[in-house]
């Protein structure tokens, strides 16, 4: 698919979005031994980030329903850049959580939003690979992006990489007000209509799997610089190096998520989670080589985002009337699966279970979301069946 303008200006929204949200697991020890906390209380400040998104996706989409869709995700991202500089300027524990929780409330009405933009912009037969187009930026980011906002922490400060993370926020303001056409709202929208839509039994469904396969991914993610760094015996070279190669893996997984989820959007989603699995259970021996990690975070990284655009697409298929809402709602459902996966780790690291119990408890919570589709898959076959056999 080419890629045009629109997805490219959206694709830098979702960079700097990428960059800000992945950024903090990067720098847990720095940001905690600067701020006098744990490496577990540091934790919460990814979890903060993701309830904020949680919270901020249904109110930021329902409170500019009405507003034209450039205006709306420009301003979105100054939210974002504001957040940043925010970030950068706390100087206590306290303040950060609440920059963090500024910055996290575009994050949910972006990537819903951007997402029905991008969906509405091609094809039919395309839609999951432009919703794949647009985070594509976020699997850029964790090349490219985080590896380097976590150099600049180990070089400059924590606080310097929130001060570049703004400057690209900036970028990307700029570049979706000169690439977007004015993508005027849809009139006759209901909010109480798409609310009612929301709470539908198979929307709700469709989002609790995103939790779950969100859940799998941060349960180990959040750790994974003090996971390289106890185990693996990594120094932030080698570190470096596993974030960069993570971040390519999820740019595959992210690809191939769009290309076959166009085909079938469970079948992507069946061997993504049986794959998520499989290797969160292997990284918990293999953890403790350079070699085997290193294949096993690139492996975990196609998995971990193949798992993206099929979700995405269940949710925007299962709420037809109310696709902005719905779109949003299960960007912060991922993100209630982040605040869920860094306190499932951080309890296993409390608990004193050791770093390699961590992965496994990533790989049950993905082994979780697997069986949930297999019942859901089930029950839609029999309701198909009902009539027939009747």
């Amino acid at each position: 698919m080419t890629i045009n303008l629109p997805l490219l200006a959206l694709a830098a929204g979702a960079f700097g979005i990428g960059v800000t949200e992945f950024t903090p697991m990067g720098m847990l020890p720095l940001i905690a031994g600067d701020l006098h906390v744990s490496i577990p209380a540091a934790g919460l400040i990814v979890s903060a980030y993701a309830m904020g998104v949680l919270l901020g996706a249904p109110l930021m989409t329902l409170a500019f329903a009405r507003m034209p869709r450039r205006r709306l995700l420009v301003g979105l991202m100054g939210i974002f850049t504001l957040g940043n500089l925010l970030s950068a300027l706390a100087d206590s524990y306290a303040m950060l959580v609440v920059a963090r929780l500024v910055t996290s409330l575009n994050h949910g009405a972006f990537f819903g939003v951007g997402a029905v933009v991008a969906a509405g912009i091609v094809p039919p037969e395309r839609r999951a690979a432009a919703v794949a187009a647009m985070f594509s930026g976020l699997t850029i980011a964790t090349i490219g992006g985080v590896p380097l906002a976590a150099w600049i922490g180990e070089m400059l400060g924590w606080r310097a990489a929130f001060w570049g993370i703004a400057g690209v926020g900036a970028v990307a303001m700029l570049a979706l007000r000169l690439a977007l056409p004015k993508l005027e709202v849809e009139a006759g929208g209901d909010m109480r209509a798409e609310l009612r839509v929301l709470m539908r039994g198979p929307v709700l469904a469709a989002l609790a799997l995103t939790v779950l396969g969100a859940s799998a991914m941060f349960t180990v993610f959040t750790y994974i610089v003090p996971i390289l760094r106890v185990e693996t015996g990594a120094a932030t070279p080698f570190v470096t190096a596993m974030l960069v190669l993570y971040g390519i893996g999820l740019t595959v997984g992210n690809w191939a998520g769009g290309r076959f989820a166009d085909r079938s959007v469970d079948g992507t989603l069946f061997a993504s989670l049986g794959g998520l699995v499989v290797v969160l259970a292997l990284f918990a021996w293999g953890v403790r080589w350079e070699v085997p990690a290193a294949i096993l975070i690139f492996l975990w990284g196609i998995a971990s985002f193949a798992l993206v655009p099929p979700l995405q697409m269940r949710v925007m298929e299962k709420a037809e009337g109310a696709p902005n809402l719905a779109s949003a709602m299960n960007i912060g459902a991922f993100n209630l699966g982040n605040a869920i996966g860094a306190a499932v780790g951080g309890g296993v690291i409390d608990a004193g279970l050791g770093y390699p119990a961590v992965p496994l408890a990533g790989a049950a919570m993905a082994g979780a979301g697997l069986v949930m589709l297999a019942v859901l898959r089930r029950g839609r076959q029999a309701r198909i069946a009902a009539p027939v056999s009747c």
